[in-house]
């Protein structure tokens, strides 16, 4: 049996004056992303290299964000079935964007490279194998066509 959950974002953008649509390199990026019943709005731009303003959030990144969150959550997930206390989880995870010369791209690989730490040395390995159960998990990285490499690390407190 399966579940079907609908999640809803509303997209806000406005041109300022001054700017036009016509020619791709005068408009404005900057926009609102809006998430149902969420106290705040995501402020989101395109990426620097696209002519968005880098000090907003972008695609990508919350593309990036997205994937190594549902990760640790899944990780935790299976630490928690396998009765492995972690005791902390940090990620620095790197995508590879490849943009074509038609414009188009796409993420070529993301690395997750998680440094978890756990409370029993006797978990360690089981520890490591679990980031492949938590990535058959994974909605986010279920939805994705481009290779996840996990280059986990795990510290024994």
């Amino acid at each position: 049996m399966r579940i079907k959950h609908t999640f809803k974002a509303t997209i806000n953008w406005n041109i300022n004056e001054g700017e036009s649509t016509k020619n791709p390199r005068t408009f404005s990026r900057n926009h609102e992303v809006v998430i149902e019943n969420k106290a705040t709005p995501l402020l989101v731009s395109a990426a620097k290299p696209f002519r968005g303003d880098d000090a907003l959030y972008n695609p990508e990144d919350l593309l990036l964000s997205a994937l190594t969150s549902c990760h640790m959550m899944s990780y935790l997930y299976v630490c928690a079935q396998n009765n492995i206390e972690v005791l902390s989880y940090t990620d620095n995870a790197e995508g590879d964007l490849e943009v074509n010369v038609s414009g188009s791209g796409s993420f070529k690989t993301v690395r997750l490279k998680p440094i978890v730490t756990i409370k029993d040395a006797s978990q360690k390995d089981l520890a490591l194998s679990l980031h492949k159960k938590a990535n058959s998990l994974c909605f986010i990285a279920n939805s994705c066509h481009f290779p996840i490499v996990h280059e986990a690390t795990i510290v024994v407190q």
